[in-house]
């Protein structure tokens, strides 16, 4: 059963990759572009898991509990994560399939990522880790707080996205010229034509429903997961211990493979190497990611996709907190590019 995490992480990168399905370009829209077109794609996906696994939780198939409330880590972890995936140049499935498609920039940002978080986890900063997600609350879920049937919050979660998604859709959209297509049929559809982010969405949010089952048959009772298993991947290259190596480290490696099959069919595979300063920022966001992660117990997948289905407090809590972290740093790094680059202004260094 393991190889089911090969096959939906192959799925998954696929779908990414193709799809252009990056959150870190979704919160950084909010601030930058005051655009929230891809924010409210992520919760399409949301949604659609969320729909998903309460029925499987009805049908008995999943059991979803809840543990305490891990706020202080949530915080300042999803904060510290959101500034991280700012200079890493993507978030944790964003720094994967663009790792794929041969930015060498995201394989150093990717390998201090594993490498923090399994630290974090694992290491020397263990103790940091475990001290924070000691300081809790006792009711762990929205639906508990509030004394309420998650069916109520599902109803409420999928109007919104459903409402917010027909906005976006309704407005029209700047025509973009072009090329002719040089592909037909299948190939086309899969590798040239470009992917509609709400139907991306929707896919993500159907393969992420599907892995909670396969998942659950290994005895990993979870969805999809990155910041773990890519801690896992990271000690198990510098144990040996084979106990490290379950169905959400081959999810991860899945990724990188449905990544690269997508981006070298498509054309987009393509060797890059970026200037030093590119590669000390892509580190030290790997390394913030990395711990940020491990503190908020989970990253963009984790806690922005996954958590946020099951409607708990670390989930939403930790979206908002890695938000307010992209907002921080893109201020910080592109905001002033931004403003250099206007019109009538000279860049800098030009």
């Amino acid at each position: 059963m393991l190889i089911s995490g090969l096959l939906i992480g192959a799925a998954l990168g696929f779908v990414l990759q193709r799809g252009r399905f990056c959150v870190t370009g979704a919160f950084r829209d909010v601030w930058i572009a005051k655009n929230t077109w891809w924010l409210s794609a992520l919760f399409v996906a949301i949604a659609v898991q969320s729909v998903g696994v309460w029925v499987l939780d009805a049908l008995g198939v999943i059991t979803l509990s809840s543990t305490g409330f891990a706020w202080l880590a949530t915080v300042l972890g999803g904060f510290v994560f959101g500034f991280g995936i700012v200079l890493a140049g993507g978030c944790a499935t964003g720094t994967y399939y663009r790792a794929a498609e041969g930015l060498v920039g995201s394989w150093f940002a990717l390998l201090f990522y594993a490498l923090f978080a399994a630290i974090s986890k694992y290491g020397p900063l263990a103790g940091t880790t475990q001290a924070l997600r000691g300081i809790t609350t006792e009711n762990g879920t929205i639906h508990e707080t509030l004394h309420v049937s998650p069916w109520i919050l599902v109803a409420l979660l999928v109007a919104v996205a459903a409402l917010w998604a027909r906005h976006h859709l309704t407005k029209p959209r700047m025509k973009v010229a072009t090329l002719p297509p040089e592909r037909t049929g299948l190939n086309h559809l899969l590798f040239e034509k470009a992917w509609n982010p709400f139907a991306t969405a929707v896919v993500i949010g159907l393969i992420a429903l599907v892995a909670w089952p396969a998942s659950w048959a290994t005895g990993r009772e979870f969805g999809l997961g990155i910041t773990g298993p890519s801690a896992n991947i990271a000690n198990y290259l510098t144990t040996g211990d084979f106990e490290m190596v379950d169905w959400g480290v081959l999810l991860v490696v899945g990724i990188l493979v449905g990544s690269f099959v997508a981006a070298a069919g498509s054309g987009e595979f393509k060797l890059r190497v970026p200037d030093a300063q590119t590669i000390v920022r892509s580190i030290a966001g790997g390394a913030l990611m990395g711990i940020g992660a491990a503190w908020a117990g989970g990253c963009t997948i984790g806690n922005g996709l996954v958590e946020t289905s099951m409607f708990s407090w670390q989930g939403w809590i930790g979206l908002g907190a890695m938000i307010l972290g992209t907002g921080a740093a893109a201020k910080i790094f592109i905001a002033p590019r931004k403003k250099s680059a206007a019109p009538g202004r000279v860049p800098a260094g030009v």
